[in-house]
């Protein structure tokens, strides 16, 4: 006997000519998305999910190649202006949100939100290389 599974209805998005762009850079990868003003998101993409692999995907190049995929498709759908919400210290940061104005999508400001302790947790031991 075939166990019949409910089916799942599809997420519908509203996509606006305005929302948000939030660019998260770490030391390790680049995650680009691209949000409505609600936060629900239209799109999105990183670098390992453009097949960079290792240490390939903290490059510039890598942020650029994610920011493309990602604008391209929010772009088709409508969004036309973004605020940019850059997080992390991933060297990705500027090359993303220039690819994201390339693909036709304006930037209209520029937002680090950056997380940094007010002398919270220690740090970890400093590397010896």
């Amino acid at each position: 006997m075939a166990k019949t599974s409910k089916p799942t209805k599809k997420r519908v998005v509203r996509v606006e000519p305005q929302g948000r762009a939030t660019v998260f850079a770490s030391f390790n990868n680049v995650i680009v998305s691209l949000t409505n003003n609600a936060g629900q998101v239209i799109s999105w993409s990183s670098a390992g999910k453009m097949g960079f692999r290792g240490s390939k995907k903290n490059t510039p190049y890598a942020a650029q190649m994610a920011a493309e995929d990602c604008g391209k498709v929010a772009y088709d759908l409508g969004l036309r202006k973004v605020k940019v919400y850059v997080k992390g210290p991933g060297s990705g940061r500027e090359s993303a949100i220039r690819a994201i104005n390339n693909c036709g999508i304006e930037v209209m400001e520029i937002i680090d939100v950056t997380p940094l302790p007010h002398n919270g947790c220690r740090p970890p031991k400093r590397r010896r290389v």
